[in-house]
């Protein structure tokens, strides 16, 4: 039977305020910055072929921030290389962030911003109508791949645009996180739509492993303090609930067995840690880089 529940990201505004909230309270940009400074650069090295112009792709870059601290690596590694940088984000509110964040910072000349109000997969439309032959030399999926109607396919199209030399990373919640147990568990009773997918690294690295595709793996250590869930009325913990859920007002619309049921699972070891008096969430995330498709000898 399908859910009656609302999908969170139907509604912008309440989904923008608990990710925001959600951001507060993880360790998630933390970790994904530790990786961008310390390990990506090395990826980004191996990037271009000694040409004097790349190609970037950021798709559902959001705000911004994330996808100019990569700009920035980038441009450490390739001083004197210009960037053509499309931007996908379907989120005018976030697009719209994402353009101040540009203007306000300097040094930025050696990007040409091509801005896409669009989803991914009208990128892709959009792309084909106009029977593109350009190649990427890094394209960059983070935490987005949920909200596509078929990962998999995702992944085949903007893996086809790599250059011989390019690199696609992809960040997801890692197969090792607390958010995989609780979709094994309950995302049949979760809000049903073709706007969330339950996806990790898990299933990434298997349908790269079964095309025999080539990848780097790296685990990124992260946690959420979810400790306000498990108070009744809280309004931090009820936003917060809806993040982990994707389900819009979960705690006043999910019937009271699976609303129990949830909290029940959210404070299980298999999901998170007891310290301090707080609930501690498992949130690690996985960074997957995968190499371009081989072309013949």
């Amino acid at each position: 039977m399908e859910s009656s529940l609302k999908c969170l990201v139907n509604d912008d505004s309440r989904y923008q305020e608990s990710f925001k909230l959600f951001l507060e309270r993880s360790s998630e940009h933390k970790c994904m910055q530790d990786f961008i400074h310390n390990l990506l650069p090395d990826v980004l090295a191996s990037i271009g072929d000694g040409k004097s112009h790349l190609n970037v792709i950021g798709v559902g870059s959001g705000a911004g921030e994330i996808d100019l601290e990569m700009l920035s690596e980038l441009h450490l590694k390739h001083p004197e290389v210009t960037v053509d940088n499309e931007v996908v984000e379907p989120s005018a509110q976030q697009l719209h962030n994402y353009r101040v964040l540009v203007s306000r910072k300097p040094d930025l000349d050696y990007i040409k911003f091509n801005w896409n109000k669009m989803t991914s997969g009208e990128f892709e439309e959009n792309w084909k109508v106009k029977k593109m032959t350009k190649k990427a030399d890094f394209i960059h999926m983070i935490q987005m791949l949920y909200y596509v109607k078929d990962p998999e396919a995702t992944i085949n199209f903007f893996h086809s645009l790599l250059n011989k030399n390019g690199k696609l990373l992809i960040i997801l919640v890692s197969g090792e996180s607390g958010w995989r147990r609780l979709w094994q568990t309950y995302r049949s009773q979760l809000s049903n739509t073709e706007l969330s997918q339950y996806v990790t690294t898990q299933d990434v690295k298997a349908f790269l492993e079964s095309k025999g595709v080539s990848y780097q793996n790296y685990e990124l250590p992260s946690q959420m303090d979810i400790t306000e869930c498990f108070t009744e009325g809280d309004e931090k913990g009820e936003l917060l609930l809806d993040f982990l859920t994707e389900v819009l007002n979960f705690s006043k619309t999910a019937p009271p067995d699976l609303k129990a049921g949830v909290l029940e699972l959210l404070r299980h070891p298999d999901c998170s840690v007891e310290s301090n008096g707080r609930i501690i969430f498992n949130n690690n995330l996985g960074a997957i880089v995968i190499d371009p498709l081989k072309t013949g000898c």
